[in-house]
């Protein structure tokens, strides 16, 4: 039942948000989002790490279809609904020096697109996985397009365009392994979507070639990966900066965790036929988001290339089928989702004092913001991969992953690092310690509400980097229970 109330409580506060208005509507959708974030602390506390399948309700949704209303938590599943309910409450906190037309939809819809991460986090049938999925979709896509930038009806139904074509390819694979499935036990249906009847299917090595492309189209837009990633930039700096900090920090671990849950175990031969081709890509983007990123001359955008960078390697990670590699993509989507909040943050607070973030514009900020000054380089050293931070653990684990799988892969998969210092230190150098620019003397650190944001992020870039095995041994047997049974089949 807990399963159930992390899913219906964001439901529940979205709609009483109607009765709120301005600025308490925001207070209102805050402690709703931090009773949830309860919710998932004593979920994590009373989790039994040996047993793989609980708080989990499994009750008839459309019976006779033999499609379940089945949801259920393992370690993966957790530490994505941690990350999850962690991150919402920080980011309407951001936002609260943000005035919004119509501020109770706008929070409204931040909660409603929580229930649909959670969903997806913790859906143990197909159909429901892939409502969840939609869920998600449909209110980031009005807080892109409502108050988005000036830009924001290309940009966003552009980004629509994308996802909804993939989603409906997964939809029509799922559909397929439906009518693969046999009779339920029941007898009241002749064919089931639940998760294990998937990973149960014989399927020849043909079928699961296809199924591959019908169920990672949908993957491959949301994470992304090169080049399925055109619609990432352009809606990240368009968006507004809590949209941003959803999309960046959580959302795309929706296509990372669907390559791991519902990819990799149900259709494993057509993954080792294209696995090649998915490394070699992922390394592509790794190279390329890096190289774009040095070129960019908005703040917002090189974070955005850098996410793109950073994402290549857990899907190489991922696609590694190594331990090491899928445990470094379980802590690096926690780690990259601290990270690019707070960076998305950092960027929103500079702009918000001085109305621009081209990088040429600033410069010298550090001279009255120290404390912004000292909180920018944490996160920029975490997403840089410094040992003891973050960044380092899941990095380390990724790059061993895709080395064992392939040396050649693996050293060149390394660049990342190497490029990630150049463009994000230089960054950091021309906007903070550069020649001052007309912002220097004006410009104010950082309030004590951007520091109640500000705080626990930085406290988990080094609770992650020294304390890894906290989460590590919760996506340790999910882990394993994937690779079990991608090798059987």
């Amino acid at each position: 039942m807990l399963t159930v109330l992390l899913l219906l409580w964001p439901v529940a506060a979205a709609l009483l948000l109607h009765f709120f208005k301005g600025s308490a509507a925001r207070v209102a959708a805050f402690g709703a989002a931090l009773i949830e974030f309860v919710l998932a602390i004593f979920a994590a506390v009373t989790f039994n790490g040996g047993n793989s399948g609980q708080f989990s309700l499994n009750l008839p949704w459309i019976a006779s279809a033999g499609i379940n209303f089945h949801v259920g938590m393992d370690g993966l599943s957790l530490l994505l609904v941690l990350l999850t309910t962690f991150l919402v409450p920080l980011i309407l906190l951001a936002s609260y020096r943000r005035s919004f037309e119509n501020a109770s939809a706008f929070y409204a819809l931040v909660l409603f697109m929580e229930t649909g991460l959670v969903g997806v986090f913790t859906a143990q049938d197909a159909f429901l996985f892939y409502f969840f999925w939609e869920v998600a979709l449909i209110p980031i896509y009005f807080l892109a397009g409502v108050w988005g930038g000036v830009n924001r009806a290309k940009v966003t139904f552009k980004f629509f365009l994308y996802t909804i074509v993939g989603s409906l390819f997964m939809l029509a694979g799922f559909v397929y392994l439906y009518f693969q499935t046999g009779p339920a036990a029941n007898g009241l249906a002749a064919h089931n979507s639940d998760l294990a009847s998937f990973y149960n299917l014989s399927l020849s090595a043909q079928e699961q070639s296809w199924l591959f492309w019908l169920i990672f189209a949908a993957f491959a837009v949301k994470m992304p990966i090169f080049p399925f990633h055109t619609w990432q930039p352009d809606t990240y700096t368009e968006s507004p900066a809590p949209a941003t900090m959803l999309l960046s920090g959580i959302m795309l671990k929706m296509g990372i965790y669907g390559c791991m849950r519902w990819l990799l175990p149900v259709v494993p031969l057509g993954v080792s036929q294209w696995q090649n081709l998915v490394l070699i890509l992922s390394i592509i983007g790794i190279i390329y988001g890096a190289i774009i990123a040095i070129r960019q001359q908005d703040v917002k955008r090189l974070i955005a290339y850098s996410s793109l960078s950073h994402v290549g390697l857990m899907i190489a990670g991922v696609f590694s089928l190594t331990q090491i590699g899928l445990q470094g993509a379980s802590i690096q989507m926690l780690a990259h989702g601290v990270n690019v909040v707070g960076m998305f943050f950092i960027a929103d607070c500079i702009e918000r004092r001085t109305n621009t973030r081209l990088i040429p514009d600033l410069g010298g900020l550090t001279r009255n913001t120290p404390i912004l000054t000292v909180c920018f380089l944490v996160l920029l050293l975490g997403t840089v991969a410094l040992p003891l931070t973050n960044g380092f653990v899941g990095e380390f684990l990724l790059l061993g992953g895709v080395y064992q799988y392939n040396a050649w892969m693996g050293a060149v998969a390394g660049i990342t690092i190497i490029l990630a210092a150049v463009y994000l230190l230089r960054m950091f150098q021309r906007v903070m310690l550069g020649p001052d620019s007309s912002f220097s003397e004006t410009i104010t650190d950082l309030t004590g509400a951007e520091l109640m944001v500000l705080v626990p992020l930085i406290v988990l870039v080094f609770w992650i980097g020294l304390f890894p095995n906290t989460f590590l041994h919760l996506s340790e047997g999910s882990v394993m229970n994937i690779l079990s049974e991608v090798v059987k089949r």
